[in-house]
């Protein structure tokens, strides 16, 4: 099997690459193009379609998008470029060559109403650019009548680069007293659990056709931002109790104390259902997840 992996440097995208690789050849291209002529710049639309129907892969997938969530608001044509078009594209290209596509989705295709986990055939309503874009690239992708695997995930970190976590130790360590959102709820879900489902789903729809299509894919639970932080700095007490921790007190504060360009939904519980029957797996809690990266982190 060959894979064309795009985005391989985000956090999706690492991970991807390591577990991929036992599946077959993985091409992971950059951003930047490579100096084998490869483009790995999904914002040349001429480039990208080029580059797959040069490599002519069984599998394409997607790990790249404009996630600036606030900065999307001021750059509405690069964000549909990125998030839409160039799915599209690559949509088009694995229609013609029988290739699988899989690409990544979010929760804020949703406006983050009510209080119920989003299941995948639920309205839609996305409140910023970044939630519109995002879900006209699903369109898009479903549009070709490609063969795909498109998947929405939400509140993703990573042991490698900048993470919420990272942030909450390090004002811990630096604040008497600091604030964190209350009122937003949602799962974070780790970039190794998204690469090893997405192994476990190729390897799944190879024999199970009939299982392509959309699906949720989220660590299991819920939380808030808040409580996210407070378990974090917890942890990271127990986990590394010799250095300097400052903060006495973490305050619940509400979404508008903080403004921001692009509105948040409010509610980013995702229902996995669907995915653990028909890929057969289970989906570990948030806090397994966040409790190994600390313990990578500290």
């Amino acid at each position: 099997m060959k894979i064309l992996l795009f985005g391989s440097t985000g956090q999706v995208g690492w991970e991807l690459q390591r577990s991929l690789a036992p599946l077959g050849e993985v091409i992971a291209l950059q951003h930047r193009t490579p100096s084998d002529g490869l483009c790995g710049d999904v914002s040349d639309l001429l480039g990208l379609a080029q580059t797959i129907r040069t490599v002519r892969p069984d599998v394409i997938v997607n790990a790249a998008a404009h996630t600036a969530v606030d900065k999307a608001e001021g750059e509405q044509a690069l964000a549909l470029r990125l998030n839409a078009q160039a799915p599209e594209v690559m949509a088009l290209q694995a229609h013609s060559l029988g290739a699988l596509l899989v690409h990544y989705s979010t929760d804020y295709v949703f406006d983050g109403s009510g209080c119920n986990a989003h299941k995948e055939g639920d309205t839609t309503g996305p409140l910023s650019v970044y939630g519109r874009t995002k879900l006209e690239g699903e369109q898009r992708i479903e549009a070709t009548g490609c063969r795909h695997l498109i998947f929405r995930t939400s509140w993703v970190y990573g042991s490698r680069g900048r993470n919420f976590a990272k942030t909450m130790l390090r004002l811990a360590q630096e604040n008497d007293e600091f604030s964190v959102i209350s009122d937003q709820w949602g799962a974070p879900t780790g970039a190794d659990l998204i690469a090893d489902v997405t192994a476990h789903a190729l390897r799944h729809v190879r024999a199970h056709d009939h299982d392509l299509g959309l699906y949720h894919l989220v660590a299991g639970g819920t939380t808030t931002w808040h409580a996210y932080a407070s378990h974090v700095i917890a942890q990271a007490r127990i986990l590394r109790p010799d250095l300097p921790w400052k903060v006495q007190h973490v305050a619940a504060v509400p979404t508008t104390a903080f403004p921001a360009a692009a509105q948040r939904p409010l509610n980013s519980r995702l229902s996995t259902v669907k995915l653990q029957a028909a890929m057969r797996l289970h989906l570990p809690v948030w806090q397994q997840g966040v409790d190994r990266m600390l313990r990578e982190i500290l």
